[in-house]
């Protein structure tokens, strides 16, 4: 799949605004899809929980669109339970999901075991982001994920959840060899500035997920490197 904002000319259409702290509560969430809307931001990515009112304060389906994480944040819920979140969350306003795999089945070599987990929320038809801890995860173990992955039909690879290490340019360099076009890239984790968003989106990062969206657009304003 082709990086078609790899110039990173304006970054608000690749920035998923996350608000993903379970101490915040529905101001702060409010906040935060406004902020998106403001932005025009690709979207904004919150706890299934937050999805009815989200959803309300969104308003209707427009440039920004709702994402729901699923299995959030460790991935160790059994397999029917996490496709029951992910089309809770799809009843009520998500328009992507971003799940985390169950690692467990991986390392224990149960590969169609985690293929089927996925491949069921892919069934949903909307579009997936595997989260892989990237950083975290020897090559091996890696690779065999993302073909995994992949072979259940995710849209993207996505770093981590964003608790763990940065992301960096070479982690989203490694995921976009990985992938092979096979699908886009998300970093996410540890974008605090202009320069570091912009060296994930040139090493092949197509979304950004981060909670400093609203920084970075400005920043980028002020730079005189965007509109």
């Amino acid at each position: 799949m082709p990086d078609p904002h790899s110039d990173a000319s304006d970054l608000a259409p690749l920035i998923d605004h996350a608000l993903l702290d379970p101490r915040q509560g529905s101001e702060a969430v409010r906040r935060c899809c406004e902020e998106a809307r403001h932005h025009g931001f690709a979207g904004v990515c919150l706890a299934s929980r937050w999805m009815p009112q989200a959803r309300e304060w969104l308003g209707g389906k427009g440039p920004t669109r709702l994402v729901s994480v699923i299995g959030f944040p460790f991935g160790a819920v059994a397999g029917p339970l996490k496709r029951a979140e992910a089309e809770w969350a799809a009843d009520h306003g998500a328009e992507e999901l971003d799940v985390v795999p169950d690692f467990a089945l991986l390392l224990d070599g149960q590969a169609t075991a985690l293929h089927d987990e996925l491949a069921a929320i892919v069934e949903l038809g909307l579009p997936v982001k595997l989260i892989l801890e990237s950083a975290q995860l020897e090559a091996t173990a890696l690779e065999t994920l993302v073909e995994v992955g992949l072979d259940a039909g995710v849209a993207f690879l996505k770093t981590g959840t964003g608790l763990g290490p940065a992301a960096t340019p070479a982690d989203v360099a490694r995921l976009r060899e990985l992938a092979r076009g096979r699908c886009a890239i998300k970093a996410s984790g540890g974008i605090r500035d202009l320069d570091g968003a912009l060296a994930l989106v040139a090493a092949g990062a197509s979304r950004l997920g981060t909670s400093r969206g609203g920084l970075l657009v400005e920043a980028q304003r002020r730079a005189g490197r965007g509109s």
